[in-house]
């Protein structure tokens, strides 16, 4: 474990494996390093997960630098420190991923985008998560996380696959309540990208992982963005629960395409 600094917060870093190539993975909101840390295990390399300012167990940011060109500079600068050629990045991290490349469209030899939100138009469904916000803001962490998780959306997808709670269950246990509603805040009154066009001149092959039916993660949202990409390809799953359900295979098929 280590620390990266990125415009004056300490970004907490974790680094599995050695050598090269180097792999950095971006978590989505509300979430941790932990989020991708399925896929390490199977890439060579030294695989480098880290927590975006005001999550998991990075320090707080002032508000007003949550959005998505500060994040993209968090991600930028973990790759930097780690020497990181290869990205993966699901949600909100995907989006800092799109914010980097526009501006560096050759920063990355290959890339994971997994569950992307949006390109030049604000993240979809905000009031889901605006009300996430103002729970984090209003309890104590521990009740707050409580009531998000009976959240009638989650509930429903309990009901299809139960252990799904105790994965949200898990991933929430680290919750930053301050950083997070913070972010979520300024995230959703933002967008990834200002021009969805500068995603044309990325050449590297991208993979895009997407599911149906989902309305913070559109599937259209990914295949526009397979449209203006030159080199991705899509894989798109039913929905949450047959996404969740083939996780192996959602890690095999990332795994299989940066080691390709």
């Amino acid at each position: 474990m280590g620390e990266v600094a990125s415009g004056g917060v300490s970004l907490h870093v974790e680094v599995d494996g050695e050598g090269d190539p180097v792999t950095v993975l971006a978590h989505g909101i509300t979430n941790s390093c932990r989020e991708l840390a399925l896929f390490t295990p199977l890439l060579r390399g030294a695989k480098v997960r880290f927590c975006f300012r005001g999550h998991g167990h990075s320090s707080l940011a002032p508000v007003g630098s949550y959005g998505f060109a500060h994040l993209a500079g968090d991600l930028d600068a973990v790759a930097r420190a780690h020497g990181a050629t290869r990205a993966v990045g699901t949600s909100m991290g995907a989006g800092a991923l799109c914010r980097l490349l526009a501006g560096d469209p050759g920063r990355f030899e290959r890339i994971v985008l997994l569950l992307p939100a949006g390109l030049d138009g604000r993240f979809r469904a905000p009031e889901r998560f605006l009300r996430i916000a103002d729970l984090l803001e209003s309890m104590e962490r521990e009740e707050a996380v409580e009531a998000i998780l009976a959240d009638p959306e989650r509930q429903a997808a309990y009901d299809r696959a139960p252990w799904l709670r105790d994965v949200d269950r898990s991933l929430w246990s680290e919750i930053n309540p301050a950083g997070v509603s913070a972010a979520i805040r300024e995230v959703m009154s933002d967008r990834p990208m200002e021009d969805r066009e500068a995603l044309r001149a990325v050449e590297a092959p991208v993979l895009i992982i997407a599911r149906e039916g989902d309305s913070i993660h559109p599937a259209g949202v990914a295949r526009e963005m397979a449209e203006l990409l030159p080199n991705a390809q899509v894989v798109m799953f039913a929905d949450e629960v047959d996404m969740f359900e083939r996780i192996p295979l959602v890690v095999q098929r990332a795994t299989e395409f940066l080691e390709s």
